[in-house]
């Protein structure tokens, strides 16, 4: 019997040390493989996975699965079920109270904002897939206001990321795809603002000169000669007419995969008791975190009074840089450099960076909490005590759970051909280099938009 037990506490330390993606290699190695109708298997064999605490995730995997098999309707279904977990903010007590004692990963994943705007994207391509422009406007469109619905909830530490100049790229080309010219030159406009304001400095991502051209060209289309000459002089070079009787392709160029969450520990120290309130702080770092006891029954105050220090378990990103750097189209002799528009490992670390001190006071919270009952429990019997502390550092540990088959970066051109099959060749370098042809059949006057993911990465 000892011996079975022995071997029960033993595998739950060992698969509760697991990171979230050690527990779903499977899953992610086919999905790099580019597996996907073995990986879409994999995840219908998950029974929970619908239901379960990470059905976030189920969903959006499913979603993208579905997109990469050319599923669009299908994606677009997994990725409202996603959705739908996004807005619901509704908790269970015993969920909350569990985590208290044990560590956040019991809980519903809460998905991070940028995962919670991503998926948006992926509906915005089903829905350019399947000629629902109107349908794809409206998902370009929520990118922002779900963004700015979730940083409302912050009362402090809000997030940086409020505002995404992709999505108002893309907004951009699907309304000069629909043949609004007017508000497609708006959606340029609110772009470029928000790359010049925000995307520099957060992400280091510079203004696309594919912005730049369609600012231009959508100025010219209606007649801004103010606004035209406008841009001439802030960009420094002359906008050439484009011939009328071309059509275009805009290419979306999904590059690699983005972060992967671990963790890292942190100590805190009491630094004493006043007046119903314990600070627990890090001087290292310069961290503070006062925690108010005062309305405690006395045997929980002397324990928090107690405490000497904690260890906290926090996530954190681990890149995984991708195979190719850059890329380009070659097309009829001529060279179209894919530029990059969403940095989204540059997001992520963002993101989790913002809210960061949210999640130091939670984890504290938690910890305190934990050795706050294994000293009332040590009070009650020392092996007791014992047997609480074990159970708290074997559960201690950070939310090492995301969205793993998100793409490193999304990078664009858009380029006008002649009506009729055109051959297009994607031309990737970086630590290999790498070229993929196409055929497209392009239509006067139509745009043709096409989506291509490189799976390759370094991890």
């Amino acid at each position: 019997m000892k011996f079975k037990i022995l071997t029960i506490l033993l595998s739950i330390l060992l698969f509760g040390c697991a990171t979230y993606y050690e527990q779903n290699i499977k899953l992610q190695s086919l999905i790099a493989s580019g597996q996907f109708e073995a990986a879409d298997k994999e995840l219908a064999k998950d029974s929970k996975g619908a239901e379960g605490k990470n059905r976030f995730l189920y969903f959006c995997n499913r979603g993208v699965v579905c997109f990469m098999n050319g599923q669009y309707e299908l994606s677009n279904d997994y990725f409202n079920k996603a959705d739908y977990y996004v807005e619901d903010f509704s908790k269970s007590l015993g969920n909350e109270a569990l985590a208290l004692v044990t560590n956040p990963m019991v809980k519903p994943y809460r998905p991070e904002d940028f995962e919670s705007v991503l998926i948006h994207f992926y509906k915005a391509l089903n829905y350019i897939y399947l000629k629902d422009y109107e349908g794809a406007l409206v998902e370009c469109r929520r990118v922002n206001i779900v963004l700015q619905q979730l940083n409302d909830k912050y009362k402090k530490n809000k997030n940086k990321y409020a505002r995404d100049a992709f999505a108002h790229c893309m907004m951009g080309l699907i309304y000069e795809a629909a043949g609004n010219t007017n508000d497609a030159f708006i959606a340029y406009r609110n772009a470029l603002e928000i790359y010049e304001e925000d995307y520099k400095e957060l992400f280091g991502v510079d203004v696309p000169n594919q912005l730049k051209n369609d600012l231009m060209r959508t100025a010219h289309l209606l007649g801004f000669g103010s606004e035209l000459n406008f841009y001439e002089n802030k960009f420094g070079y002359k906008y050439e007419p484009e011939d009328p009787d071309k059509g275009h392709l805009v290419f979306f160029w999904l590059n690699g995969f983005g972060p992967v969450k671990d963790e890292w520990s942190i100590n805190f120290t009491n630094t004493g008791y006043n007046d119903g309130w314990i600070t627990l702080a890090n001087e290292e770092q310069g961290l503070s975190f006062p925690i108010y006891i005062g309305n405690k029954s006395r045997n929980d105050q002397t324990a928090f009074q107690n405490l000497s220090f904690l260890r906290v378990a926090f996530p954190k990103y681990h890149e995984r840089k991708p195979i190719f750097s850059k890329a380009h189209l070659s097309v009829n002799g001529e060279q179209y450099k894919l530029e990059l528009g969403e940095n989204v490992n540059s997001v992520a670390f963002q993101c989790l960076n913002d809210r960061m001190m949210r999640e130091m006071a939670a984890g504290i919270a938690r910890l305190a909490t934990k050795k706050a009952l294994e000293e009332v429990a040590r009070n009650e019997n020392e092996n007791l005590g014992t047997i609480v502390s074990i159970v708290n550092a074997m559960t201690e540990k950070a939310d090492t759970r995301n969205w793993q088959s998100l793409p490193y970066s999304i990078s664009y051109c858009r380029i006008p051909l002649d009506e009729g099959r055109q051959s297009v060749q994607l031309n990737t370098n970086g630590r290999m280099n790498n070229s993929v042809p196409f055929n497209f059949d392009i239509k006067k006057n139509q745009t043709t938009f096409f989506a291509f993911h490189n799976l390759e990465s370094q991890r």
